[in-house]
């Protein structure tokens, strides 16, 4: 079945260039050229990944992308220029999974794109499983429900996004061990992903406000000092 990928920018021609190149890689492709059409076609089809930019008419990507968590955990890779850094922190704050920087090649694209699928569809439950691998992880009062794709907390559910849970996943098969950034980078983005750890710690600090009473004193996701993070239960 081909991926279905929504790709969001103002920039028509970048945005002709783009469909071409997915379609020749065999996706389906729609198009939106604004940020309130991108949100509107997120709400009446589903995509497997939506490529969204950050400069857009009516409403911005960060909007845009704060507006489909409302009800979505799609993958959404946002488009940022070379050198923004604050952008890249933003929309990963925003609800992102993962940003490319413009300009950027369509083999760069493409693969970028193709790893994010492999990292949803590892983690997705459609492959095949051990009979003696749990589809439930127990951690204290948590639950992390690996084929609803789910985290509960003293039975209530907590909706992640997929780098989110897979963050989790990492945490529970790893109780109370240190984990070095890189090693979470590794983990969930992948040996081959280039990438500032920044996007470890951003996506840390939007699970800390998720599962945790108090996020400015974290109980369950410990700071490591200029190592990492550690899971306590």
């Amino acid at each position: 079945m081909s991926r279905k990928v929504l790709v969001v920018d103002d920039e028509k021609l970048i945005v002709k260039g783009i469909r071409f190149n997915l379609e020749q890689d065999g996706m389906e492709v729609d198009c939106a050229y604004d940020g309130e059409e991108a949100v509107e076609k997120a709400k009446e089809k589903h995509y497997d990944i939506i490529l969204l930019d950050l400069m857009l008419p009516k409403m911005d990507g960060l909007e845009v992308c704060q507006q489909i968590r409302e009800f979505s955990n799609v993958p959404i890779v946002m488009l940022t220029a070379k050198g923004e850094d604050m952008d890249k922190i933003l929309g990963l704050e925003y609800g992102a999974d993962d940003y490319i920087t413009k300009p950027f090649s369509v083999s760069e694209l493409i693969a970028r794109l193709e790893a994010l699928t492999r990292r949803i569809h590892r983690g997705s439950g459609t492959a095949a499983r051990p009979a003696e691998e749990p589809e439930q992880l127990v951690s204290g009062p948590f639950v992390l429900d690996e084929k609803s794709r789910i985290l509960y907390k003293s039975g209530k559910p907590i909706d992640l996004t997929q780098v989110e849970f897979q963050i989790m996943e990492l945490f529970f098969r790893n109780p109370g061990t240190a984990l070095v950034r890189e090693k979470i980078l590794e983990g969930v983005w992948g040996k081959n992903y280039f990438c500032d750890v920044k996007i470890v710690d951003v996506n840390i600090r939007r699970l800390r406000m998720k599962i945790e009473d108090e996020p400015s004193s974290p109980q369950h996701i410990l700071t490591v000092w200029g190592y990492g993070y550690r899971w306590n239960a």
